[in-house]
């Protein structure tokens, strides 16, 4: 009787599939909310937007790094899904998914920092009101966009390790 379970290649390429899509979708929710995030100041009347703090510049410019490397990963993980072949075959494809994750991750972590550090300190003395929130909420999606490409990073390593053990 022939086993008709799926691989353990297949489950990791088909996990790791669904975490770049859990990363995709979280930085781009993360990268609407900072983006829309505006508040007029109720003693000037001057709109205040992301722009006008290098922090959020900063954690913006993270979220589209990770946005534009994980849209190029995704493509990677649909085509090696369905073909079962690798588009950067060889040890540098496998470098290239390992080192890259590391990477990106330690950028999407630094954003969530520098806006979860802003946050506090525009609060301070001051109650919450919704551009401290919206940013807020962007600053934890980015962290949660980090956890993925974490793990993203954990099942990348096993394969470089298993390529090289192979090898």
């Amino acid at each position: 009787m022939a086993d008709s379970s799926p691989s353990s290649t297949t489950v990791s390429r088909t996990a790791l599939l669904l975490l770049r899509v859990l990363t995709f979708i979280f930085l781009f929710i993360a990268l609407i909310l900072i983006a829309v995030a505006k508040q007029t100041d109720d003693n000037t009347g001057e709109k205040i937007k992301f722009s006008d703090f290098y922090t959020y510049r900063y954690m913006i410019s993270t979220i589209i790094i990770g946005f534009v490397y994980n849209l190029l990963q995704m493509g990677f993980s649909i085509f090696t899904v369905v073909s079962g072949n690798r588009v950067l075959s060889g040890d540098g494809g496998y470098l290239f998914d390992f080192f890259g994750d590391k990477i990106i991750s330690y950028f999407l972590i630094s954003g969530s920092s520098a806006g979860f550090g802003l946050t506090v300190e525009l609060r301070r003395g001051a109650p919450s009101n919704s551009f401290t929130d919206k940013a807020h909420a962007s600053a934890s999606l980015l962290l949660i966009g980090f956890l993925f490409t974490a793990m993203a990073s954990t099942f990348t390593s096993f394969a470089l390790s298993k390529k090289t053990n192979s090898s």
